[in-house]
């Protein structure tokens, strides 16, 4: 323990987005995945800003900027926004409106601890939807899964492949001993 006070905690408010084709990116944000325009306008010369939310407490989880510079971008795992949705039928919902959108390279992955669709927005942005498992699998785990099995038999799936490993237990205990280090460390 530590005679130091304890930190704040911080958590995640939004992300921004540098892009090219702000119309063309506004569009999928918004009639793909659901997002809502809740301001726009200028950011400086030759700039344009546009503040994306679901959420009626957070004016914008995503910001849109262009007239800046943009990364070339290839598709990396590692290297994406995540957004989390209810259920596994959210996500096939979200899957079904991406291929209605013409998106291709739809990946199922799944961690143990979540179910995740990853995929490139039009702009090659990395994108992971994702809905949490009841399990906590010690990460990194990446592995493929069949969006098309029923929630039953996907769950089954994460318990066959991940139960036999050294931190599986179901995410209420983890998460039970997770604050009290929390609460010990200040």
């Amino acid at each position: 323990m530590s005679d130091q006070p304890a930190r704040p905690r911080l958590i995640l408010g939004h992300s921004t987005v540098a892009v090219k084709d702000m119309d063309r990116l506004v569009a999928f944000y918004v009639d793909v995945l659901g997002f809502h325009v809740t301001n726009r306008g200028p950011a400086g010369e030759n700039a344009e800003i546009v503040f994306l939310s679901q959420d009626p407490a957070a004016h914008h989880q995503l910001a849109l900027a262009s007239g800046v510079p943009v990364r070339k971008r290839e598709f990396n795992l590692l290297d994406h926004l995540a957004f989390r949705t209810g259920s596994l039928d959210d996500l096939r919902r979200f899957r079904a409106a991406l291929l209605k959108a013409g998106i291709e390279g739809i990946n199922p992955v799944t961690h143990g601890n979540a179910w995740s669709l990853y995929f490139d927005d039009p702009e090659g942005n990395g994108i992971e939807i994702y809905v949490d498992s009841p399990f906590h699998v010690a990460q990194p785990q990446v592995l493929g899964f069949d969006l098309d099995q029923s929630d039953e038999e996907i769950a089954q799936f994460t318990r066959d492949t991940f139960g036999d490993k050294a931190e599986f237990r179901p995410m209420a205990q983890w998460q039970e001993e997770f604050t009290k280090r929390l609460d010990q460390s200040g």
